[in-house]
């Protein structure tokens, strides 16, 4: 791999974390055949909750010295950092990770502390960028059309301290072309049902770069639960929809494989019909219309029956403290700064319903929680009965 020389500098540099930086990416490219170093606009750092990383990551972060060379926004953390108390999180955990939002804000990192960062500086259409959260990953190279490697949450790092990354893979366009054509047709109904579709299609896609072809336009918010979904079953990077993303008709699709879909959402398990004890939307982070489309289906009602979890970005709930104020009036409880899946919270309880395919991956994965699946509309239904 071609290094400038003041890239080469920064291998031989005084500065440890600078030096270990570069050596991380040097190899990357290595291993993976990239020629050259690009620039990037921004990183996402993923893997900074407590129960995540423990000790050993925690003392890593607070080890390093100096400062991210381009924009740096962080994944969710394990906790609300205001209302940790209210989600059943002990101090000492609330401690700890309060010190790794620290370490990486001294190093000029924004605690954004959300799995969506397009909603609020997203990439351009061809834009570099080194985005570690996988639906973040997804999201930036189909929808926006930006380019980003699925990175670890210590590649992105690296990347950010230097502000380069590896010229290889879905940053160069050839990785980019489909190499499937996915013809889907039945009619997606909700954003359950598109998010449901990434959940099945997942494994058979694993690694494939999917084309698209749906019956109808999809709303953005919806493309964002398939990417979600892809991500979480199938290592998903990229996707393309007919008439839809950037760069759908970049490449002929006549020559690829065919997979036709004619019905999604199978006869549902016994795992999927638990007895929900909490309803948990936000996987990824709810936009400012998915909160606004939440509160539509509760206004009329009174009181939730069950313990309603809502999570997005701070950002969203600063900007829209109206609308968060009416949900909690009927007892849905909006939080910032983490989610369902990455917090110890959602151990407290026995069953979660959520209408994303994602959730529905990790879960039962990382929470040892039952799960039951259903639309927006379906789980406030449930909520309230």
């Amino acid at each position: 791999m071609y290094l400038t020389k003041e890239e080469e500098k920064l291998l031989y540099s005084e500065n440890q974390t600078i030096r270990k930086s570069m050596e991380i990416l040097v190899a990357l490219g290595e291993i993976f055949g990239a020629d050259r170093l690009v620039k990037i606009k921004s990183v996402q750092i993923s893997g900074i909750s407590y129960q995540n990383i423990g000790d050993a990551g925690l003392e890593w972060f607070e080890s390093l010295r100096g400062k991210f060379a381009v924009r740096a926004m962080l994944n969710p953390a394990g906790m609300d950092l205001e209302r940790w108390k209210e989600m059943g999180i002990d101090e000492g955990f609330y401690r700890k990770q309060l010190r790794i939002v620290k370490a990486l804000v001294n190093l000029g990192a924004e605690p954004t502390l959300t799995c969506t960062p397009y909603y609020f500086d997203p990439p351009s259409s061809g834009d570099h960028v080194a985005w570690a959260e996988s639906n973040a990953v997804v999201y930036a190279n189909s929808i926006l059309g930006a380019r980003t490697n699925r990175e670890s949450g210590i590649s992105a790092l690296a990347a950010g301290i230097i502000g380069k990354t590896p010229n290889y893979g879905f940053h160069l366009d050839e990785n980019r072309r489909p190499t499937v054509l996915v013809e889907v047709k039945t009619e997606m109904k909700s954003e359950a049902m598109i998010s449901m579709l990434g959940y099945e299609l997942g494994e058979k896609l694993s690694n494939e770069v999917p084309y698209f072809r749906f019956e109808d336009k999809i709303p953005q918010d919806w493309l964002k639960g398939l990417a979600a979904s892809l991500a979480a079953k199938g290592n998903t990077a990229l996707f393309h929809v007919e008439n839809q993303t950037p760069e759908w008709n970049s490449f002929p699709v006549n020559y690829l494989e065919k997979i036709e879909v004619e019905k999604v959402g199978g006869e549902e398990s016994e795992t999927f019909k638990c007895d929900p004890d909490l309803i948990a939307l936000g996987c990824p982070h709810l936009s400012e219309r998915e909160l606004e489309n939440l509160f539509d289906l509760v206004k009329n009602r009174g009181k939730v029956k069950k313990d309603f979890w809502v999570f997005t970005s701070k950002e969203i709930i600063k900007k829209r403290a109206d609308l968060v104020e009416k949900l909690e009036k009927h007892g849905v409880k909006v939080f910032g700064d983490t989610c369902m899946v990455v917090s110890p919270a959602t151990e407290n309880y026995e069953c979660v319903m959520v209408n994303s395919g994602k959730a529905l991956t990790y879960l039962p994965k990382l929470r040892k929680v039952d799960v039951r699946f259903g639309s927006m509309k379906e789980c406030v239904e449930v909520a309230f009965v």
